[in-house]
């Protein structure tokens, strides 16, 4: 037998090669739930996700097999970073649609808007740098960011959203780098910012040359109310504008985009370079066919009524099988509902009780970048069928009363 030159040698101890940076990397733990949940008698209110059984499977097949027929040579090449030209235009006219200022030299197709939160860390964010957050906000952020090195300063959040008024103070005492927020239908809060709050937010910003991240990815799945304008409407030059595909139309294609003024978006698109130099030529051929044949508005529609329906099960059954102390958010739209639990309670141990009872949610904590939220949970209403929504709240609401009573 040969005998490997390696024999004998000394073997890699990897974790001295990784970078410092990388202390800062944790798994998510909604990632970690998902691998719990997967079982068939599990009912799981903690992942995002969208209905699958809503998703327009027959339609992406025939854009498929229509762009591969008539410009598979130029859906299967390399394309500029900043996106597919067509699939631009089509964005540009449906924001201008809302008023947000965008035009094709400011905007940028991402792979998901994850990716423009991983771009906008790689471009802003210094060791040290304050970002300015509500609490709580948006796990994913969080994880996009802590690899850069932040300092996370929180604002309260209540029913109309971030508490803007208490933002000041802040901004007084702190030298911040950026405000992120998620104005409609808030991930984990559902809660959706007060018209007068934006106003408010963007004066407050101005005054002390604070510029703004503003996500929505959310926006479209209103149910009830009124459009509020955009962040970005109110002051174009001072705000970052995400958005993304994946919450109406579908997440597995990683399409999301950034809009913001050109200088920014040059930047981003060299970073974006570095990372993957572009985002998928096919995907968004595929992705701009479905947009003009107009099944993006028709499904938007659709996902709109049912999880609309899905909201309203979910929060009768809470009022029906939830406990006297336990409270909850009613979103207009989106995707989640946030519960606070009696200060006793730590839904982290309650999880443990819930996955007894066959039922899985996501313990709010997480959401806290500077801790806080042990009695607090997000649920989601968008992924179960009512039958199942009704069911696994009558499971969460026998484990919660386990866990008062106990």
């Amino acid at each position: 037998m040969l005998k490997s030159p390696m024999d004998g040698q000394w073997t890699t101890n990897w974790e001295l090669q990784y970078a410092q940076r990388t202390q800062a990397m944790t798994s998510s733990i909604i990632r970690d739930l998902l691998k719990l949940t997967q079982q068939p008698d599990v009912i799981s209110f903690a992942g995002g996700l969208p209905a699958p059984e809503l998703f327009p499977i027959r339609e992406f097949k025939e854009a498929c097999a229509y762009i591969l027929e008539h410009d598979g040579a130029r859906a299967l090449q390399y394309g500029p970073t900043d996106g597919y030209p067509p699939l631009k235009e089509f964005l540009v006219e449906k924001m201008q649609k809302y008023g947000v200022p965008a035009e094709m030299e400011n905007v940028l197709i991402t792979n998901g808007s994850q990716q423009a939160l991983d771009l906008i860390g790689k471009v802003f964010i210094n060791r040290g740098d304050v970002i300015v957050t509500e609490a709580p906000t948006y796990l994913g952020a969080l994880q996009a960011w802590n690899l850069f090195g932040p300092r996370y300063v929180t604002v309260p959040s209540d029913d109309d959203g971030m508490q803007v008024d208490k933002l000041e103070e802040v901004l007084k005492r702190e030298k911040v780098k950026f405000i992120y927020v998620l104005p409609n239908f808030h991930n984990p809060a559902g809660v959706t910012l007060a018209e007068e709050r934006r106003y408010r937010l963007v004066e407050i910003a101005g005054k002390y040359g604070v510029p703004i991240i503003e996500d929505d990815p959310y926006g479209e799945l209103r149910f009830e109310g009124k459009d509020l304008v955009p962040i970005i409407v109110l002051h174009k030059e001072n705000v970052i504008y995400l958005s993304t595909f994946s919450k109406t139309l579908a997440p597995g294609i990683r399409l999301g985009w950034v809009t913001a003024p050109g200088r920014v978006i040059d930047r981003l698109i060299m970073a974006k370079q570095a990372a993957d130099l572009h985002t998928s030529t096919f995907v968004q051929m595929v992705a701009n066919d479905i947009c003009q044949r107009g099944i993006l508005k028709r499904h938007v529609q659709i996902i709109r009524k049912v999880y609309r329906e899905r909201r309203d099960v979910m929060l009768e059954a809470m009022e029906e099988f939830f406990p006297e102390g336990v409270t909850w958010t009613r979103p207009q739209g989106g995707m989640f509902l946030w519960v606070r639990l009696p200060e006793k309670v730590d839904a982290a141990k309650l999880l443990r009780v819930a996955l007894e009872e066959k039922v899985a949610f996501v313990p709010g904590a997480a959401f806290f970048p500077n801790g806080g939220g042990h009695n607090t949970m997000r649920l989601n209403f968008s992924n179960a069928q009512p039958e199942m929504i009704r069911e696994g709240i009558r499971r969460l609401g026998r484990a919660i009363a386990r866990e008062i009573d106990g």
